[in-house]
């Protein structure tokens, strides 16, 4: 399989975790949903639920949920695609919460379909490697299945305001498409390391087509030292942000930018990364 010269290699072998010996390590209230299925998308696959603290006692409190994509590196380092090697994300999030720095949120962390990722990530086909091409309908899993399964049995706030969506590498252009599409739904977005890439940067080349700026509100970053091409993919973040910037977002007000330097494309990277993301996204009021 032909790989771009500054593709971050992780982007191809990140299939199903490995077996591993590593001790499991979520944090707080976490639930399961296992075996999800979807009449859209081929493989059953987890569903994990974060619930922030105060769940289980503030009864009629409502929360802002975040939608994060492979799952399975987002709570536990024994199921993650390295093993030790997670976003820690439920370590981060009880930190935040209890310390007030931002609200309560509920995250849902989807895992991904192993050999099935590639395809449902990405919103169209890339020539170069052949795959691609299924975010349509793992879009319309997440919206028309996933979403309204939550809001019904978890005490969500439902609309786009307070509704997020996230991943990195692949993830990322997910992300950003999904937020596209939907607009209407996902207010609040959650891009590390995007692979932007994709497709001859087929994402940025959607939002560059954009006529008016969507009430979106993007966390967006990267890493100075990512794949086999670092200056590349660092332009390529650059180029996206320059492109939010000149259809309407606002740095430091429904936009933020990171470049973090000397950081690599993978787990331990965006878990460093996990604290600043949410202080923008779900900041305390």
């Amino acid at each position: 399989m032909p790989i771009p010269p500054y593709l971050p290699p992780i982007q191809y072998v990140q299939t199903a975790p490995p077996q591993s010996r590593q001790s499991h390590t979520p944090t707080g209230d976490i639930r399961t949903l296992p075996h999800f299925h979807s009449r859209y998308l081929k493989t059953d696959r987890d569903v994990l639920i974060y619930l922030p603290p105060g769940y289980q006692t503030d009864r009629g409190r409502r929360y802002p949920v975040l939608y994060l994509q492979d799952g399975q590196n987002v709570f536990d380092g024994a199921t993650a695609f390295l093993s030790g090697q997670e976003w820690r994300v439920d370590e981060t999030a009880e930190t935040l919460i209890h310390s007030g720095q931002i609200e309560p949120v509920i995250v849902v962390a989807i895992y991904n379909a192993g050999k099935e990722r590639i395809d449902e990530y990405t919103p169209s086909a890339d020539s170069s490697v052949h795959q691609g091409g299924k975010a349509r309908l793992y879009g319309k899993m997440l919206v028309h299945e996933l979403k309204p399964l939550m809001d019904a049995q978890y005490r969500t706030l439902p609309d786009a305001a307070h509704t997020g969506v996230g991943g990195s590498s692949l993830g990322g252009p997910l992300s950003l498409y999904l937020g596209l599409t939907y607009p209407k739904v996902f207010g609040r977005l959650a891009v590390l390391s995007p692979s932007l890439w994709w497709n001859h940067q087929d994402i940025i080349h959607r939002y560059e087509k954009l006529r008016h700026k969507l009430p979106l509100r993007i966390w967006l970053d990267t890493g100075t030292n990512e794949g086999r091409n670092p200056e590349r993919v660092t332009a390529d973040a650059r180029r996206f942000h320059d492109v939010l910037r000149q259809k309407g977002w606002r740095d430091g007000s429904d936009l933020a930018y990171l470049e973090a330097e000397g950081a690599a494309h993978n787990e331990h990277a965006w878990a460093e990364r996990m604290d600043k993301a949410p202080l923008f996204l779900y900041p305390a009021s």
